[in-house]
């Protein structure tokens, strides 16, 4: 999936895909070690469960900036975002009890950085994970997909 330069815009939370769905961005963190590829996923703050740093586009910033600031605020990670190799659905429990439906395009960020002082430490656990295991241990059957096909350089 390839971006337009107007589409990668950020926009409000308003904004819907073609079907309905609130857009939302992610950053798809990762690293070579020893020739094999890791995520660093993080803890949602509700359920504990293990999520990349995902949420709304930012007003004056492009989606892949957004999804390299939400990299920051919800990891403490820094690095180039590239352009979306995807995007999944998922829905968004809000506080009240219901939900949104929400189509996230994914961003891969190469981490060049991890810092340990950042807006939400002490709120998120985070932790480096296999491709494999990253990708089993994610809810999003379709993040999952992206997690197993993505290769440094798509």
């Amino acid at each position: 999936m390839e971006l337009t330069q107007s589409e990668d815009m950020a926009a409000d939370i308003g904004d819907r895909d073609e079907s309905g769905k609130a857009r939302q961005v992610a950053a798809l963190p990762w690293r070579k070690r020893d020739g094999t590829v890791e995520y660093l996923l993080i803890t949602s703050l509700y359920t504990g469960r293990w999520i990349v740093p995902k949420g709304w586009p930012q007003k004056g910033k492009s989606r892949r900036q957004s999804a390299q600031a939400e990299a920051w605020e919800e990891a403490g990670i820094v690095g180039p975002a590239s352009k979306a190799i995807g995007s999944f659905d998922y829905r968004k429990i809000q506080c009240d009890g219901g939900a949104i439906p929400c189509s996230v395009d994914v961003f891969p960020l190469h981490v060049r950085q991890v810092r340990e002082n950042f807006p939400e430490r002490g709120a998120r656990k985070r932790a480096w994970i296999d491709r494999v295991e990253a990708a089993r241990l994610v809810d999003e059957p379709q993040l999952s997909e992206l997690m197993m096909r993505f290769s440094p350089g798509m």
